[in-house]
């Protein structure tokens, strides 16, 4: 089974409401949402949008994602984390996205690596305290650029809440193996990110910088069935037998028809695979 999720942050630059968005979500096939944190924020002041209103309209947030710091003060960061947790709570959801620092393992030395294990250790110890696990999304210049760099990290902080988020395109873009990738880190992965590129040599696209800038480059964004990678071989891959969390995470033009056509494709791909089984 795949639970599949919008990302909010496709429509970071797109002037429409969350409860448009929602309608959006159900009437497309969507199962859930996953909620950018800065836009949770931006809903507190709106109390009657939270998880019980949008379980009434069959959909739940899948996942927030956010940024914890791993530098500076550890007050900040777990005053940070303690919000986060809040907004869960409010969402009624438990899985907050972040990423493992902002520099890449193989340019991390071994004290920087042992303050970022401690920092991660004590997050996922105050996100356990409050129900929610930690999931560490694989992603270039960060500690979970590669299949071992983010099994070391994961064995080294040896936390019960610490999991994945599995971005498929990212782990390729290392020049590795994304179904590899989901064999040896399987008991690890509580979420998917889904998303494509037309050649190899457009990834720099999707470097934060670019894609949180309204003025930044497209070039290359293009559907999931339609890029350089072979998504359908990952999809049909995936185990019939476990439920799959994944978001669309799309950052280019016209998100709604892009991503609301990848949901269809999907669930005929998933569809398909059964009639075969």
């Amino acid at each position: 089974m795949m639970h599949l999720s919008l990302c909010t942050i496709s429509f970071r630059h797109h002037l429409v409401s969350l409860p448009e968005l929602a309608t959006f979500a159900a009437r497309a096939g969507f199962d859930g949402i996953e909620l950018w944190a800065a836009h949770a924020r931006s809903l507190s002041n709106q109390p009657a949008l939270n998880g019980r209103w949008l379980d009434a309209m069959n959909l739940q947030v899948s996942m927030l994602s956010d940024y914890l710091p791993f530098t500076g003060s550890a007050a900040g960061g777990q005053t940070k984390l303690a919000q986060l947790c809040e907004l869960a709570d409010h969402w009624d959801s438990y899985k907050l996205r972040t990423f493992a620092g902002h520099k890449a393992s193989a340019e991390t030395n071994p004290l920087e690596l042992q303050a970022l294990i401690s920092r991660l250790r004590d997050y996922c110890q105050q996100a356990h305290d409050r129900g929610c696990e930690l999931l560490i999304e694989t992603h270039p210049n960060t500690q979970a650029d590669t299949i071992q760099s983010t099994l070391d990290l994961i064995e080294a902080v040896n936390h019960p809440a610490l999991k994945v988020n599995l971005d498929v395109l990212h782990i390729w873009e290392a020049h590795e193996d994304p179904i590899k990738a989901w064999h040896v880190m399987a008991p690890y992965i509580h979420h998917l990110h889904f998303k494509n590129i037309s050649q190899r040599q457009q990834l720099p696209v999707f470097a934060p910088a670019n894609v949180y800038s309204a003025a930044g480059s497209r070039e290359g964004m293009v559907p999931l069935f339609e890029g350089a990678y072979d998504f359908a071989s990952f999809i049909n891959m995936l185990p019939q037998d476990r439920i799959h969390s994944a978001s669309l995470e799309w950052f280019g033009h016209d998100p709604q028809a892009v991503i609301a056509e990848d949901c269809q494709q999907i669930r005929r791909a998933r569809a398909g695979r059964l009639c075969e089984a």
